[in-house]
């Protein structure tokens, strides 16, 4: 891993994570930056990441939204990745989707996460993803199966989406807004292991329920301008 720009940026949104960073981080390809953004964490998140030599991004306002945006404009790479940071996800899986994304055979590639052991993906939040998945493919035509984090796609068409949403919706609006906008979108099998530490979002129905409404208020958006899709 480097702390110098490199031609790909991993954004890994943070929130208490300083137990899963040493695995996340050690899993970064070599060549690759780690771009902590660190969300308010109050266990030491930032020291870990930097003591591993991550760059770290802090981002005052709580928000998944937030915390990935503020890694997307801090990266400096021609591409940029998009990895959770609890190690349910190895980001040594983003190397075919930049592949993919290099050789353009996408502009848009998504990992569809598949469940190893038990409490990998609780039941109610794996429904609300099923349905949003569903809704999704009501609005825009896509047959995709996940929403999950795991991303990559270029720098620059990222950044002129115009991702406004700073909460549970950012990731199904880059996909809403990019689908509207002509790109190509891939979407690939990768194992989801059971999370270190607890979850801020699908670990309640609670938190599932506001993510499932702040991704449903991101489906009723009026179609952004047609621009072509990311060469």
């Amino acid at each position: 891993m480097t702390t110098t720009p490199s031609d790909v940026d991993v954004v890994l949104p943070c929130l208490n994570e300083a137990d899963a960073l040493p695995w996340v981080l050690e899993r970064i390809p070599p060549g690759w930056r780690a771009l902590v953004v660190d969300n308010g964490s109050t266990d030491g998140s930032a020291e870990v990441a930097r003591a591993r030599g991550a760059t770290v991004v802090h981002e005052p306002r709580r928000g998944f939204g937030a915390a990935c945006h503020a890694g997307l404009t801090a990266a400096t790479a021609e591409v940029v990745c998009f990895c959770d940071c609890d190690a349910s996800l190895d980001p040594g899986l983003l190397v075919p989707f930049v592949r993919e994304v290099r050789e353009g055979g996408a502009d848009l590639v998504l990992g569809r996460r598949r469940p190893q052991g038990r409490g990998a993906w609780p039941p109610h939040a794996r429904a609300g993803n099923l349905a949003l998945a569903r809704m999704l493919r009501r609005r825009t035509g896509l047959r995709l199966h996940d929403l999950g984090p795991l991303r990559a796609a270029r720098r620059e068409p990222l950044l002129a989406l115009g991702l406004s949403d700073r909460r549970s919706g950012y990731p199904l609006q880059m996909v809403v807004r990019a689908a509207d906008a002509g790109w190509r979108i891939a979407e690939h099998d990768v194992p989801y292991l059971p999370r270190t530490g607890a979850s801020k979002v699908t670990g309640t129905w609670r938190g599932t329920w506001q993510a499932v409404r702040d991704m449903s208020r991101v489906l009723a958006e009026t179609p952004v301008p047609e621009g072509g899709p990311l060469r």
